[in-house]
């Protein structure tokens, strides 16, 4: 599927990368439409609007920054985009890059939650207060690098 793109302008995307997001992401609800894309910052990635070029979302993987993250997900939110397996959920986080050079952050206490089998997505609110929307990506790999 071509697709345009914030960062790369026109790009071919393969249909195993779209994934479907049928409620939306927070303040982006009509927007149900995206692309992972391979950033040139790995281990990011792109969370690419398939509906609108301007609107992407850098990701990450929350398990390669902080070991103990857990995300306590009730089975009725999970089936709601299919999810009936623990082996078929993918979590990632969204990563927001100030532009005043304060630090990089990811939300996880707002993380992606991916049905692998099927491409579905949702965002899901975690109550649970260890996490935060604003854990800072480079402190905490320097902490988990001093374990």
């Amino acid at each position: 599927m071509e697709i345009m793109t914030k960062a790369y302008g026109k790009k071919d995307v393969p249909q195993a990368s779209i994934l479907e997001i049928p409620e939306g992401l927070f303040g982006f609800e009509d927007y149900t439409k995206y692309a992972l894309i391979e950033s040139d910052y790995d281990p990011f990635l792109w969370l690419q609007s398939a509906e609108d070029p301007n609107l992407a979302f850098l990701i990450i993987d929350p398990f390669l920054i902080c070991d103990d993250y857990e995300t306590d997900i009730d089975d009725e939110a999970l089936a709601r985009i299919g999810i009936s397996k623990p082996e078929d959920i993918i979590i990632m986080t969204i990563v927001t890059v100030p532009s005043d050079g304060s630090p990089i952050t990811a939300n996880f206490q707002g993380p992606l939650v991916i049905n692998k089998v099927n491409k579905k997505c949702m965002q899901v609110i975690l109550n649970d207060n260890r996490w935060s929307t604003k854990v800072n990506i480079v402190e905490s790999l320097a902490k988990k690098g001093g374990k």
